[in-house]
């Protein structure tokens, strides 16, 4: 990755209309109808963004739209890569870079996950406090590094403390059940074994999933606030374990993603 690569990409989406937005929101595996609230979209799929990878995965429709939400401008990653795709951490994450360089300066982050944490249920929305990486790598380990950041970037509140606040009262005064708690990230795409659960339960881990940690890694190199929530779509009791439906979990997500569409929209009215 290069500064100049960056610069091309984002040169494209200024000229196609991506003007100063202030909010990035990444959407995750069946949480696409945020899009329907945006006014007067601007549409860029990424096979036409110079250096962008290409989603690969189907559910993931593969485009950024930039427009208002609650008088607010926002770019939207509608499809997001994962290292189970056969990306690496720097075609992950490349997105947020462009964005940031778009000019935003808040970032949300959704994401269908696993529930370890036996508390909790399908159709929950969790706040992420803290996360565990497992995915083997970083996605600052590159030479030029330097050129962008950091290359040491401090991790202890990877979450933004202001938004998680304000998501937590919109939460409450919603009457949407909000839980809270560390999403761990492993690679993929196969699911966990029981005694796979069993270990990320003792880790500390309240939901799993395959994405999110890149992109808050390098929103933090980037000094980017984030707000993150995981849909938990299924729950992962290694004593009761039954073979996973992945069309299960994505209707599971369409069903829970009018509350989180809510929690987004409030939080961005009050920013």
């Amino acid at each position: 990755m290069t500064v100049k690569q960056l610069e091309e990409s984002t040169t494209y989406l200024k000229n196609k209309g991506f003007d100063s937005p202030e909010i990035g929101i990444v959407l995750g595996t069946g949480l696409g109808k945020l899009v329907d609230e945006i006014e007067n979209p601007i549409e860029a799929h990424y096979n036409h963004i110079p250096f962008f990878p290409l989603a690969t995965v189907e559910f993931h429709t593969g485009k950024l739209i930039y427009g208002s939400i609650a008088n607010k401008k926002v770019v939207v990653m509608q499809g997001r890569f994962h290292l189970y795709e056969g990306y690496d951490l720097l075609d992950v994450t490349y997105p947020i870079r462009v964005m940031h360089q778009l000019g935003i300066k808040k970032l949300f982050i959704s994401n269908a996950a696993g529930a370890i944490n036996l508390d909790y249920r399908k159709g929950d929305i969790m706040l992420i406090e803290d996360h565990i990486n497992l995915q083997g790598g970083s996605p600052l380990a590159f030479k030029n590094v330097s050129e962008f950041g950091d290359r040491f970037v401090d991790m202890c509140e990877p979450y933004d403390l202001e938004m998680r606040r304000k998501l937590e009262n919109i939460a409450t005064r919603e009457g949407i059940t909000l839980q809270k708690g560390v999403y761990i990230s492993v690679v993929g795409p196969q699911l966990e074994t029981k005694a796979e659960y069993r270990m990320l339960k003792i880790m500390g881990a309240d939901a799993v999933g395959m994405s999110t940690v890149p992109e808050v890694i390098v929103a933090n190199h980037l000094r980017l606030p984030i707000v993150a929530v995981s849909v938990l779509t299924d729950e992962c009791d290694p004593d009761n374990l039954k073979p996973v439906d992945i069309q299960e979990i994505i209707s599971i997500a369409g069903n829970t993603e009018p509350k989180m569409i809510v929690l987004f929209k409030e939080l961005i009215k009050e920013l």
